[in-house]
């Protein structure tokens, strides 16, 4: 059951061989590349453990080969997402990349009202710093899974909003941490502005 515990938080991180024990039946459902013996799950490959929450209250858990896993986020890394909608506690987002690594599958994020900027947390106004379709630099605080949503936060100075369209459809300019403007009408529109490193640019 510890090893259940340790492997929600680091899911892929843990190498195993055919025939391992895994858990027990009462702990886990059992997924692919795992069969069940004697009241225990145990894989039938060699590969890594994936173990998710799929809405049962019981965890699923998987055996998946090398070949099939993939960069994950972790805490304390740099994703690229795009903002799909907003109220006013916090911005939903996907996640796209991990660094410059793309992601294959679709891992969805939310960046709490708390979490966008390092001052003035209360007076932080989520539609002044992000709109739907923005692309974001954020840092990765809490994990969750394929179900489940990543905790973000952008308050440092290099995260925040990179891309952005005017309501004219032109990709705006920064002119401040606070503010982007449209090349085509000028007009401005408030965004938590990143600063961005040249190694982000690409993605």
């Amino acid at each position: 059951n510890g090893w259940v515990q340790t492997w929600s938080k680091a899911q892929y991180k843990i190498k195993i061989i055919f025939g391992d024990k895994l858990c027990s039946a009462e702990d886990c459902i059992p997924g692919t590349g795992v069969y069940l013996r004697h009241g225990y799950i145990y894989s039938s490959l060699a590969g890594y453990v994936l173990r998710k929450n799929e809405g049962e209250e019981l965890p699923v858990i998987s055996v998946v080969r090398e070949t099939e896993t993939q960069l994950l986020p972790d805490v304390g890394a740099i994703v690229t997402c795009k903002v799909t909608s907003i109220n006013p506690r916090f911005a939903k987002v996907h996640i796209l990349y991990v660094g410059s690594t793309p992601l294959k599958d679709r891992f969805r994020g939310t960046i709490r009202k708390e979490d966008v900027r390092a001052t003035e947390k209360d007076k932080v106004e989520t539609y002044k710093s992000f709109r739907p379709g923005d692309i974001v630099l954020a840092k990765v605080i809490s994990l969750g899974d394929v179900q489940s949503n990543y905790l973000l936060t952008t308050a440092e100075n290099e995260l925040g909003v990179v891309v952005a369209h005017s309501e004219a459809g032109a990709q705006m300019v920064p002119i401040s941490w606070c503010e982007m403007q449209c090349p085509l009408t000028h007009s401005k529109e408030f965004r938590k502005v990143a600063r961005v490193q040249p190694e982000y640019l690409q993605a």
